[in-house]
Formats: structure tokens, sequence, C-alpha cells
């Protein structure tokens, strides 16, 4: 039934912001961007080895139940957990989870962006294997 993830969206009331912090982020512009009444409504890079969709959406087209932090964490795979958690920290995120170590090969942290996004990072040995042995 599941095939894969398509598409994580975050939501901002200032898409402009949030697409430039995650440009800074990602080290990586923005492939495509849509506007609704002359302001960006929506924006989309792709990310890391899979190329997985990454959207910010303004906040206004959220569903009418609410989109709320802590229900949902998104763990991105990341070679140096404790250096990537830093450098969101430094980009003016705040802290949502610390350094945990989940067993070995797996450390956790999470981070709530600057638009109220819960953004989770991970060193993930099932995340590496896999990775191998696509690449042969």
């Amino acid at each position: 039934m599941l095939r894969g993830i398509t598409t994580i969206t975050l939501f901002a009331d200032d898409v402009d912001a949030a697409r430039d912090w995650y440009t800074e982020v990602l080290g990586a512009e923005a492939y495509f961007a849509r506007d609704v009444d002359g302001r960006l409504a929506y924006t989309e890079f792709r990310v890391g080895d899979y190329q997985h969709e990454l959207g910010i959406i303004d906040r206004r087209y959220a569903p009418a139940a609410g989109v709320a932090p802590g229900g949902v964490v998104v763990y991105w795979a990341v070679d140096d957990v404790a250096a990537a958690h830093a450098r969101l920290l430094g980009l003016g995120a705040a802290e949502h989870g610390p350094l945990t170590e989940r067993g070995p090969g797996f450390v956790t942290a999470s981070v709530v962006d600057p638009f109220g996004n819960v953004v989770g990072v991970m060193e993930n040995a099932h995340y590496d294997e896999v990775l191998a042995s696509m690449r042969g």
C-alpha cells in the first residue's frame, strides 16, 4: 500500500522567508515555486540521496483541523547528528529534542524551525545499509 515518501510539507506564514532559510539549511535552491495572488504560496526542494520533495506551503492552506508540532517528527538522515543539530540551532531553530542515542547506530535530535515546524535529524544504520545495497 505505502510505496514511499513523495512530499514532506511544512507550513509557514512567510513562505519567502522559509524558502530562504531552507535554502541556507540545504545549500540548494528551490526548484519549484507557485504564486497565488502575487504572493509565494508554495515552493519545493529536492533533498538527499533519494531526492525526496520538501514543500513549504503558505499556512493559509493548512488543513482546517490545523497542524500542530509534536504529532509527527520526520527524521532526515545525516552523517553527524551533533553537527547538524548545532548548525540548525545556529541558524535560528529552537531546541525540540536533544541528542539521544536510541541504540547502536541510531542517534536522533530535533528542532523547531523559525516557522513552527518540527525537523528531526538522525544517524541511522538501517538507512546507510539500504542506501549501500541500492548502490550495489
